[in-house]
């Protein structure tokens, strides 16, 4: 099924994990857009900035810290996913339960594990 991600926290540095994700979306031909702190493109991605109104996002994958989320719990909420993961080192327990609040599944979990068990 393709589900469309939206990889928050993207980076053009290939060793960064937001980088390796989007590859790897690709490669799993899922829909990817990605939001970061330099436009540019990966895997033929753009890298955007600010806070577009996409549609349609089936999950959001975070790679940014729980202080650097503050500013998106509004836009993310906005996007309406229907889940939110958690990616190491980005754990957040007060934005996971604000998630389910609002109906959004928190989900700690490795993007890159997700996609390389077929558990995505």
């Amino acid at each position: 099924m393709k589900k469309k991600t939206l990889v928050l926290g993207a980076s053009l540095n290939p060793s960064r994990y937001s980088h390796m994700a989007i590859n790897r979306l690709v490669q799993n031909e899922q829909p990817v857009v990605a939001l970061g702190l330099r436009e540019g493109k990966v895997a033929g991605v753009s890298i955007d900035t600010g806070k577009p109104a996409y549609e349609d996002v089936h999950t959001v994958t975070l790679y940014l810290n729980a202080t650097r989320q503050e500013e998106y719990y509004d836009y993310i909420e906005n996007l309406k996913p229907e889940r939110v993961i958690f990616n190491p080192g980005t754990e957040n327990p007060f934005f996971a339960k604000k998630l389910q609040a609002a109906g959004i599944e928190p989900d700690y979990a490795c993007t890159l594990v997700l996609l390389g068990t077929n558990s995505y």
